[in-house]
């Protein structure tokens, strides 16, 4: 599919060489069988989307980063898809399962210019496509389908759905105006009958309510009251509960039951979604020198460091260990409490910890860790999304020894103001 030109402005889309259709198919048919090889795509409408939808005419760019960690100003590389000596990096980049960067500080996306740039920070990316097809298909999207898409950016996923229910029936909600238009304008080059409307996700879209499936793309600390309100009974929402660390993201699935009950399940995975804007995330990076030079006194522990997979406990830690982050770079397991110069490096060798600062970062995941085991090792929690106090509970089950914390108000959230 080739786009149209209608005004001399840069094009949304790339213009391709006819025989570049053989080529781009062939990207897109390599990538659904990587994923189905892992295990991450299974037969059904997602991956006939994928195979169908030429991802290449939303993606017509990506940024590339040059600069290491911590560089400020950070240099980019913009590659341009329509330009031959860009043109394989960028098509084998946007058939990867990495996130597309489009977009820097908000900026317009009509005429970016190729090659080198320096300084500016990524406010706008596409989904890596693993976790796309994981949302899509947990919620077992069909055709006929009302769907809202909350924060699209360029419209990947949106496109998706879109091709899935039908036209007519995907809408996304976007912040920044620039990239709704972008994104509009390449889903009417598409032809999916999906439609971008400017405004705030927070929100929703009361207009088109209700919904059959909801999907935040954003990460929020806990569930918006309007999008719940615009979920319709048999409905499914999707989205990451944010907390103040990268390290463990939990997944939230809300369902409305037909009878109108809502019920919540919480769920720690490997991957999440970067938190809306303005969300600050704690980060190790700038005391890794300091770790490394002196990783603190060593004791002993009982605690074997947990392995990577036991999700329900490392996002309880989210919670309950809260202001810590995780070096996943560090050649030993190293949990850091930035704000309060302190952090645990595991080792050297079985039963030692090295901990340096205040806050004895590990004893409180070893205290952490036994009352998950006495809770029965949950890797699931319920969220109760209607409580009387207007907050938002979370709980492991029922019992003494139950592990349970509440979920922060959105309030606490600085909002970007456009």
């Amino acid at each position: 599919m080739q786009p149209v030109l209608t005004d001399n402005t840069v094009p949304a889309a790339p213009l391709l060489p006819p025989q570049s259709a053989a080529e781009t198919a062939a990207a897109r048919a390599a990538m659904v069988a990587r994923l189905e090889k892992s295990g991450e795509l299974g037969r059904g409408p997602v991956r006939e989307a994928l195979l169908a939808l030429p991802r290449e005419v939303l993606l017509p760019h990506a940024y590339v980063r040059v600069s290491g960690p911590g560089a400020d100003p950070i240099d980019w590389r913009l590659l341009d898809g329509s330009h031959p000596d860009d043109r394989q990096e960028w098509l084998e980049l946007i058939h990867s399962d990495e996130s597309i960067l489009l977009q820097r500080d908000r900026e317009p996306l009509d005429a970016l210019p190729r090659g080198p740039v320096t300084g500016g920070h990524m406010t706008s990316m596409s989904t890596y496509t693993p976790a796309t097809v994981e949302a899509l298909q947990a919620m077992e999207l069909g055709s006929g389908q009302r769907y809202l898409e909350l924060g699209p950016g360029p419209g990947v996923s949106l496109a998706l759905a879109a091709a899935i229910t039908g036209p007519g029936l995907a809408t996304g909600v976007e912040r920044d105006g620039h990239m709704a238009a972008f994104a509009q304008r390449n889903l009417d080059h598409l032809g999916v009958g999906a439609e971008v409307i400017e405004g705030d996700a927070l929100e929703g879209h009361e207009a088109r309510a209700p919904y059959d499936r909801i999907h935040s793309g954003i990460g929020v600390p806990c569930v918006p009251v309007p999008w719940v309100e615009q979920l319709a009974p048999g409905g499914r929402l999707l989205t990451t509960l944010a907390t103040r660390t990268p390290s463990w993201p939990g997944h939230l699935l809300v369902t409305r039951t037909t009878a109108g009950t809502v019920e919540a399940v919480l769920r720690g995975r490997p991957r999440g979604y970067r938190p809306l804007l303005g969300y600050r995330w704690l980060t190790a990076l700038d005391h890794r020198a300091r770790i490394k030079a002196d990783p603190g006194t060593a004791r002993s522990t009982p605690l074997a460091p947990p392995p990577d997979d036991a999700y329900g406990f490392w996002l309880a830690a989210a919670y309950l260990a809260p202001g810590v982050v995780r070096d996943f770079q560090a050649e030993t397991m190293t949990i850091v409490a930035p704000e309060d110069d302190s952090w645990a490096v595991t080792g050297p060798g079985n039963g030692t910890v090295r901990v340096h600062g205040p806050r004895d970062v590990w004893a409180e995941l070893e205290d952490l860790h036994a009352r998950w085991e006495q809770a029965g090792r949950p890797e699931r929690y319920r969220v109760d999304l209607r409580d009387s106090s207007g907050g938002q509970h979370v709980t492991s089950g029922a019992g003494p020894k139950t592990l349970s914390w509440t979920l922060p108000p959105l309030a606490a959230v600085p909002r970007q103001t456009p």
